[in-house]
């Protein structure tokens, strides 16, 4: 395809995260919106009013009939394997959502109808994409602070009390913080180290009896070059690291201080699963509170996303993304270097940049399939040594270094 030419692109799954990925595509200047795949007719048919967009309820229709480069996948996690190949064996390059797949035998399998098809296979979206950690990791892979030591990256939220279907709350359906959170620390602290983690020491908790999926987790890395990583997240809607980002939210709004404790309030306020499920519906397209193309910005681009706090440690200084860029902690005090502002809000158009780039011959994809299956390997090994109660080895990581060249 010619890099002046738009790539069209299919999106499969018309809920919540397809919201939020759309001011990204609809302001970026090499991807347009041609189709669209959900099962509810009511979706669809918003969908399709909004963008002018052909719709079909079923992913092998997108493919088939069409006119579709790429194929969004922000279908439940544990249906991306069974669409990525779908998409893959149709010759249709492939974004999948976090997570890439609930096991490695299905990365493998994704992994392998990409390589058969000689398609690009992206996993994203996650925070290593955002701006300040891209800044971050230019500054440490630069030398200038010394050698990484470690990082520290911790997130409390209140993910676990967002309306949640049924299949969100099940650990194996992809469900809870292991493969929904977890695998933007762990994209972002490997990223930031190289990409080899060596072993994994963890302990996770379940808190929550009508929430039963694991809600926090406590976990060590060991990279092969001896630097090391922890990663703490609490999602059960209490403490809030947003107060360590000067009250701005993961995806760049200004928050609330009164807010704290919000959504436990307003799930109480249900009358069950049902009531829960409808109103998470309800925001989705084709739901009663969704605004169609209205819904698409929360406002104009204010700050970059971030995932809670995040802090790498080099030998000669300190390193932390900013909601604006990054800040440098050394001997000579503390600076600020900006990034360029948000092109969108949310801003998720760094995954459709490198999509972008790879089709165009500029560049390989940095967060391919290996990567997604090196990262999905970590959240695997995660949940091993918190049950197991052992440190996990590993042996399928790949690094970042010669995928950034």
């Amino acid at each position: 395809m010619s890099a002046s030419l738009k790539s069209r692109l299919g999106v499969v799954g018309l809920g919540g995260a397809t919201s939020q990925i759309l001011p990204s595509i609809v302001t970026h200047p090499n991807f347009m919106i041609s189709a669209g795949a959900d099962p509810r007719p009511e979706a669809r048919a918003q969908f399709a009013n909004t963008f002018g967009a052909s719709v079909f309820e079923t992913v092998e229709e997108l493919c088939t009939k069409g006119s579709v480069d790429v194929v969004y996948i922000a279908a439940p996690s544990h249906l991306h394997m069974e669409i990525a190949v779908l998409a893959a064996n149709q010759g249709k390059h492939v974004i999948v959502e976090k997570p890439m797949a609930i096991s490695l035998r299905e990365c493998d399998l994704m992994i392998d109808a990409a390589r058969a098809n000689r398609i690009h296979l992206m996993v994203g979206h996650t925070h290593a994409f955002n701006a300040p950690v891209l800044k971050a990791r230019e500054i440490i892979s630069s030398g200038e602070l010394g050698r990484l030591s470690m990082i520290t990256s911790m997130n409390f939220n209140d993910y676990l009390y967002r309306p949640r279907w049924s299949h969100e709350l099940q650990t194996e359906m992809g469900g809870g913080i292991i493969y929904n959170q977890v695998p933007h620390q762990v994209d972002v602290v490997r990223m930031l180290a190289g990409g080899l983690v060596s072993s994994v020491r963890s302990a996770m908790w379940a808190h929550d009896g009508e929430r039963r999926t694991e809600g926090s987790h406590l976990t060590f890395l060991q990279f092969e070059d001896g630097s090391a990583a922890s990663m703490t997240i609490s999602a059960y809607d209490f403490f809030d690291t947003d107060e360590f980002n000067f009250w701005v939210g993961e995806l760049g709004e200004k928050k609330d201080v009164d807010r704290h404790g919000s959504a436990r309030r307003l799930l109480s306020g249900l009358d069950g699963a049902q009531a829960e499920s409808q109103l998470k519906l309800s925001r989705s397209f084709g739901g009663a509170g969704h605004a169609g193309v209205q819904g698409l910005s929360r406002g104009q681009p204010t700050h970059h996303a971030h995932f809670g706090f995040l802090l790498a440690s080099c030998t000669l200084g300190d390193v932390r993304p900013s909601n604006d860029g990054v800040l440098i902690y050394s001997s000579e005090g503390c600076r600020h270097v900006p990034v360029s502002a948000p092109r969108a809000f949310p801003e998720k158009s760094g995954v459709f940049d490198e999509m972008h780039e790879a089709i165009a011959g500029i560049r390989p994809l940095r967060h391919d399939g290996q990567w997604g299956r090196a990262t999905q390997e970590v959240c695997e090994a995660i949940r091993i040594s918190a049950r197991e109660k052992r440190e996990v080895f590993l042996s399928r990581q790949v690094p970042f270094d010669i995928r950034s060249a």
